[in-house]
């Protein structure tokens, strides 16, 4: 599993990118409205069902979708914000995980012109819970090369996602609060993020999420695991609407 209009779109000579923003060649700290999609759609689409095979117990895990080396994972609470960070930390938990036998049903991914390419609404369902189902949005984004480099969740629950279903189900306002518009480096050919960069830095001073994010960055293990700890077992009634 698992808010604000882009801060991003910085002033200066270059092209612009689809919803506005200033995007010079080859920017690294661009921001992810300057993403353009470089491969077929159904590459985007596969690589997002690939990401719930690998959470799906009746899948085999025998391969992973392709990462990016920094790709980031952020669940909004309830859930327990930065849940990977890096390539090596993802795959981890992705063999972690299957200690923890859920299903991924329901699957409805669909690709997007504008970033993020690939939107799911989907549904756990977990052993440990009596397979209560447990409904997410989730959006992939992804680098020139077909990467996915920021995965973003949310409980698709009517308080908990900020969007209305029946207006917006796939999160396409402009003014849709998602944290990977407002990280500088997700909209460059490479789609990598620099935590320590000025750029970054700029971003966490002007948004509390993104300096957030920053702060768990640096320090991954330790603010995951005190997530963790807060969070308790009730996160999944909240979270799964039981």
């Amino acid at each position: 599993m698992r808010l604000m209009l882009p801060l991003l779109a910085v002033a200066c000579d270059g092209p612009a990118g689809p919803k506005g923003a200033a995007c010079p060649e080859g920017d690294p700290d661009a921001p992810l409205a300057c993403s353009q999609p470089t491969l077929p759609e159904v590459h985007y689409v596969d690589a997002a069902l690939a990401y719930f095979d690998t959470m799906d117990s009746r899948v085999p895990l025998e391969t992973f979708p392709a990462y990016s080396e920094r790709v980031v994972r952020w669940e909004w609470p309830p859930w327990l914000k930065l849940t990977a960070y890096t390539r090596e930390v993802i795959e981890l938990s992705d063999q972690l995980l299957r200690a923890y036998p859920s299903v991924v049903d329901d699957r409805d991914c669909r690709y997007f012109p504008e970033a993020p390419f690939a939107r799911c609404r989907i549904t756990f369902r977990y052993e440990a819970h009596d397979d209560l189902p447990c409904p997410i949005y989730e959006e992939f984004t992804f680098n020139e090369a077909g990467e996915i480099t920021w995965i973003e969740a949310w409980s698709d629950q009517p308080d908990l996602l900020p969007l209305d279903p029946a207006e917006d189900p796939w999160a396409e306002d402009p003014s849709f609060p998602r944290l990977a518009a407002r990280v500088p480096g997700l909209g460059s050919p490479s789609g990598l993020i620099d935590p320590d960069g000025d750029a970054m830095a700029d971003a966490a001073e002007a948004d509390a999420n993104v300096a957030d994010l920053v702060r768990r960055m640096a320090d991954f293990g330790g603010t995951w695991g005190a997530e963790a700890a807060a969070a308790g077992d009730e996160m999944w009634s909240v979270g799964c609407g039981w």
